[in-house]
């Protein structure tokens, strides 16, 4: 049996958008995902990630490249490979014509399971999804957040060998995503790989053994948490809240003799140190030039956030995830 569960092999998307024009979303992605660990799939919004998973789990045909599930090629053979994944989509694709229930005994025996095993895992997944005293309504009448819930838990049902979660706590209430957590590090205490896609940044950083990042249809970088952070120039960042930020004093504080880079992000300003202790005195010395008053300064040590911002010049914030 093989170490890797997935392996991707020079994936290629290209959307023809007129007949002069066509864009290429994903650009020769090659990576490999290890038989039952958590693996991150992060980059901002038109990254190419829901369009990546979107060739990998059979929904959309990819343009190039070779896809392997359990060795099992999903181009060549997609009933088969298809078999072995779960996947919890962004959109809702539950049957709005069925109750809760009935989604997921639907489901269940789709796989091959018996009237009784799929109505214990059922009953189960009601229970531990809040959505028991719902169970006998149609889900056309659910909120975004139960049909989520129940999203994932239709995703279960069969115990896949690898599954897919795009985004899957978005809508969800802090309860509901610690009972989620907990459902996917016990199906992976059990086995199966986690595939996962979010912009709950802190969710790669605790759960996930590996993370890959990627920007504008491209690879940019596969490793740990600690991995990715080595990246960074310095893991040391002053940030600064000051009361009138104007857009240049980033390119002034990269003149600072201590100061590797320097960035705006979410109206606080961020200067990479060289140096794990700064001086102060320098940087507190160079605010009073910019006729501005300082409301807060504090030395932190490097995020996934701020890997995301060297990599890809961009913050990972997902209302919405374009192809």
């Amino acid at each position: 049996m093989s170490d890797y569960i997935l392996k991707v092999e020079n994936l290629k998307k290209e959307f023809q958008l007129s007949k002069t024009r066509k864009i290429e979303a994903v650009k020769g992605i090659s990576f490999e995902v290890k038989r039952g660990e958590v693996f991150g799939f992060l980059g901002p919004n038109g990254a190419g990630k829901s369009t990546t998973i979107s060739m990998i789990t059979t929904q959309k045909e990819a343009t190039s490249g070779e896809i392997f599930i359990d060795g099992e090629s999903v181009v060549r053979n997609p009933a088969l490979a298809h078999k072995k994944i779960g996947v919890v989509a962004q959109h809702n694709n539950l049957d709005r014509g069925l109750t809760a229930r009935e989604n997921l005994i639907y489901h269940a025996k789709y796989f091959g399971m018996d009237d009784a095993a799929a109505n214990e895992r059922a009953d189960e997944y009601l229970e531990k999804f809040g959505l028991k005293d719902r169970e006998h309504d149609y889900v056309r009448g659910f909120s975004g957040g139960m049909a989520q819930r129940l999203k994932i838990a239709r995703a279960i049902m069969h115990n896949p060998d690898i599954l897919f979660l795009d985004e899957p706590t978005t809508g969800l209430d802090p309860s509901y995503r610690a009972i989620l957590w907990e459902q996917m590090l016990a199906l992976n205490k059990a086995g199966t790989t986690i595939f996962l896609t979010t912009h709950y940044m802190e969710e790669p950083e605790q759960l996930c053994d590996r993370i890959a990042i990627v920007d504008k249809g491209e690879l940019k970088a596969i490793g740990t948490a600690d991995e990715l952070k080595a990246l960074i120039p310095t893991s040391n960042i002053v940030s600064i809240k000051l009361a009138d930020l104007k857009p240049d004093f980033a390119e002034q504080a990269k003149t600072l003799p201590e100061v590797e880079n320097a960035i705006i992000q979410n109206d606080v300003l961020l200067l990479y140190m060289k140096h794990e202790h700064p001086d102060f005195n320098q940087i507190l010395e160079w605010i009073k030039t910019l006729n501005t008053s300082l409301q807060n300064i504090s030395l932190s040590t490097s995020t996934l956030d701020d890997v995301f911002i060297h990599i890809t010049g961009k913050e990972i914030i997902n209302n919405g995830e374009g192809k």
